[in-house]
């Protein structure tokens, strides 16, 4: 991998000859702006907004706009000549547990590689920071810019990684974005989230990938090939104001178990309980669920006996009118015998 940036990690009075190397690469889908009668590429052009003239790239500087709108030109090498200890330097400052930074503050990521006759140096830095579990924070110049970087070890890997902060007031304030109003959620909803969150299990990230992306490329090939494009399968719907919250989440936890199911995902799936009622924990609403399951059994013993012993006093009581039937039809046969033979005598 080609290095972007050469310097020296300065750790005390030790220094670390290393490059720098991107970590990451964007796969994102990216298309182009073209003129739809015949596809002619649309492109951006470097004007001069005095002379109205086409710049190329050489012929285009920097500038820093002062406050009173004053443009004061700036060369590659006035930058370079700043007196700055990080111009080529990564300059440790101390050490932060790496739990403490915070997400937000993370930027680009990279990898740290040793220039030639930096190992010994390197390795003694990566074995430091991994037996203490922490990172350094530096700052460097890289890029036009200064910044505050992290450089920590990776899990299982023998490389030293290093990401670029943002500055502290680069974040902003999350100040009025929070709900204002009072919330109350019950301990059965927070049994219920659990039980969902326990369905939906890990990620494995290493499985994760860009849907978008891959629909995009088969929809191009189809289109080259002269072919139909895949229509889009059914989604459910999705959004809408939850009404019942209990409810979304129990259907929540019966959708994610039935997609697990699907995917032939063995363990054992959390259990949807009805808790809708309240409850006063977890270990509570499960003893209630065991309960009402064998209180359900019983019953349904019961009904099952009462159902059977019905059928039978039904089968009794068949038995008995079709022999009450039969005697009556045997009565009638006799009386209608014993008229006709009146009737010849007279």
């Amino acid at each position: 991998m080609r290095s972007i940036w050469k310097g020296s990690i300065s750790f005390g009075l030790v220094t670390i000859p290393i490059k720098v190397v991107s970590a990451t690469e964007n796969h994102s889908v990216s298309f182009r702006q073209v003129h739809i009668a015949d596809e002619g590429r649309i492109r951006y052009r470097k004007v001069c907004e005095l002379d109205g003239q086409e710049l190329s790239g050489d012929e285009i500087g920097k500038a820093y706009q002062a406050a009173d709108g004053t443009l004061v030109q700036i060369s590659d090498e006035d930058l370079a000549a700043l007196p700055l200890p990080t111009a080529r330097t990564v300059e440790i400052l101390g050490f932060v547990p790496i739990s403490s930074v915070d997400p937000y503050q993370l930027d680009r990521s990279y990898y740290l590689a040793p220039d030639t006759g930096a190992d010994k140096p390197y390795v003694l830095l990566r074995e430091a920071l991994r037996r203490s579990g922490q990172a350094a924070v530096a700052k460097l110049a890289m890029r036009g810019r200064e910044t505050l970087a992290l450089v920590r070890t990776r899990e299982d890997e023998d490389v030293l990684g290093m990401h670029t902060l943002l500055w502290p007031d680069e974040i902003r304030s999350s100040e009025g974005l929070a709900p204002t109003g009072k919330v109350n959620v019950r301990d059965a909803e927070l049994d219920m989230a659990d039980t969902l969150m326990d369905t939906l299990g890990s990620v494995d990230m290493s499985e994760l990938h860009d849907e978008y992306r891959e629909a995009v490329e088969t929809l191009v090939n189809a289109k080259l090939e002269g072919i139909e494009p895949p229509s889009p399968g059914e989604e459910a719907a999705r959004g809408g104001r939850v009404v019942d919250l209990m409810a979304a989440l129990e259907d929540s936890v019966r959708s994610a178990r039935e997609s697990r199911e699907s995917r032939g995902e063995g363990g054992e799936d959390a259990t949807v309980t009805d808790i809708s009622g309240g409850g006063r924990g977890g270990r509570q609403a499960k003893k209630s669920t065991a309960k009402k399951s064998t209180a359900g059994k019983g019953a349904a013993k019961k009904s099952q006996a009462k159902k059977s012993t019905g059928r039978k006093a039904t089968a009794k009581k068949s038995t008995a009118k079709k022999s009450a039937a039969k005697k009556t039809a045997s009565k009638k046969s006799t009386t209608k015998k014993a008229a006709g033979s009146r009737r010849r005598a007279s």
